[in-house]
This record gives structure tokens, C-alpha cells and sequence, in this order.
């Protein structure tokens, strides 16, 4: 078949009711996949392939075409859904960060769970940080401080965030612990699909270095305050 041919019964089956809804909805989800390519962002790329599902699926329905109606009624749920997950996950961190909340708690969807029993070191001075924990069980300290960890508080986020990616002090179980965590590829996942969501993480974290310096100068001026008694 020649391309005159073929434009010729595109044109004739465009002609009826039915054939020029089904090319309406075809080329409006395609343009929404192209308009996708040139999407920024996770959050933007998600809603106009789930547009673009609609119309695909209508277009499919109207052939009919059971292969394509069957793909687009998968794919349209997921895609409603990992961009729901996206808006949910980024009202978790603005209320966080409104709030000044500055435990971990709207990462626990998205991290592992760990068991390790007492004794067992999470990580050590000087180990690459490749994960961010979240301890929910269990009794764990900075070796080096001696300081005791926070259950529900972000554990290894300045080293996870520093230059030269390595551990500045080494955290140790005291009793069986349950940890979750998040690797570096999946964070990252998360970080960039959406900028708002960058921002807010950026502006929790900042949050927990300034309270550590706070705490760190009231302990410095009470060491001061017992000298000089």
C-alpha cells in the first residue's frame, strides 16, 4: 500500500462519527507523550503520561483494540498512583518543615527495615554513607560522644549529604534494634522528581544542623559555667 492509498483510507475512516473520535483521541494522547519528552520534572512527566492514558484508552476502546486497552488500563492507575505518592510525599515534608518537625517519619513509606541485635555497629567512623536511617526500636548510640540516639530522628544525614560522603562518627546498637533505611539511589529518586520536595528536604536538614549547634553551644556554656564554679 502506497502512502496515497493508505492518507486516502485514514481520510475515509476519518470521515465517520466514530473515526474521527478515535483520531482525536489518538493524537491528543500522542501530543501529550510528546509534550512528556520536554517535562522537567517527575511530577509533570507523571500527569501528562496519565492524560495521555485517558485518551489512548478512549481511542483503544472506540477501534476496539484489546491489547491497547488492556496496556492503557494498566498503566493508568500507575501512573495516577506514583504521582499521588508524589503529592503525598511532598505535603509530608512541608508539614515537617511548617511544623518544625524534624524527625524522619514521612520517609518511612519509601525506607527497609533492618534487625540487629545489641553490640552490632550500624556504620563506622570513616564508612562511606551510602544510607539514611530511621531508628523506631531499640537503643542505639554515637560511639564517639557517647551520645544516645532518638528513635523517630533522621540518623547519618550530615555525612549523608557531606563532600567527601564518609561517616564522622560511628553508631553502635546497645540493644536489639530495628532500624529503617533509604540508599543513596532511591533517595536520589526522590529528590530530583520533584524540586519542591528538594527544597523542603534541603530546609529540614539545615533545621537539624542549626539544632545540633544550639545544643552544642549550651553544653559548651555549661562546661564553662562548671569551670568557673
Amino acid at each position: 500500500m502506497d502512502l496515497l492509498t493508505l492518507f486516502a483510507s485514514s481520510a475515509q475512516a476519518m470521515a465517520s462519527p466514530r473515526g474521527a473520535a478515535i483520531g482525536l483521541a489518538s493524537l491528543l494522547g500522542l501530543g501529550l507523550v510528546f509534550l512528556g519528552t520536554f517535562a522537567r520534572t517527575m511530577v509533570r512527566l507523571r500527569a501528562l503520561t496519565a492524560c495521555s492514558n485517558v485518551f489512548l484508552l478512549v481511542a483503544a476502546l472506540l477501534m476496539p483494540n484489546l491489547v491497547a486497552v488492556l496496556l492503557y488500563v494498566v498503566l493508568l492507575p500507575l501512573n495516577v498512583w506514583r504521582l499521588r505518592e508524589i503529592f503525598w510525599l511532598t505535603r509530608k515534608v512541608e508539614h515537617a518543615a511548617r511544623t518544625g518537625d524534624l524527625s524522619g517519619l514521612w520517609l518511612k513509606p519509601y525506607m527497609r527495615i533492618e534487625r540487629h541485635p545489641g553490640g552490632h555497629m550500624l556504620f563506622q567512623k570513616g564508612d562511606a554513607a551510602q544510607t539514611l536511617y530511621l531508628p523506631v526500636e531499640g537503643q542505639l548510640e554515637l560511639v564517639e560522644i557517647g551520645k544516645p540516639v532518638p528513635l523517630h530522628e533522621l540518623l547519618g544525614e550530615v555525612s549523608f549529604f557531606a563532600a567527601d560522603r564518609r561517616r564522622t562518627l560511628s553508631a553502635r546498637c546497645l540493644t536489639s534494634c530495628v532500624v529503617l533505611g533509604i540508599g543513596e539511589t532511591d533517595f536520589r529518586q526522590l529528590y530530583f522528581q520533584n524540586p519542591q520536595f528538594a527544597f523542603l528536604v534541603t530546609n529540614l536538614i539545615a533545621q537539624r544542623l542549626g539544632a545540633d549547634i544550639q545544643r552544642l553551644q549550651a553544653h559548651v556554656s555549661e562546661m564553662e559555667v562548671c569551670g568557673r564554679g
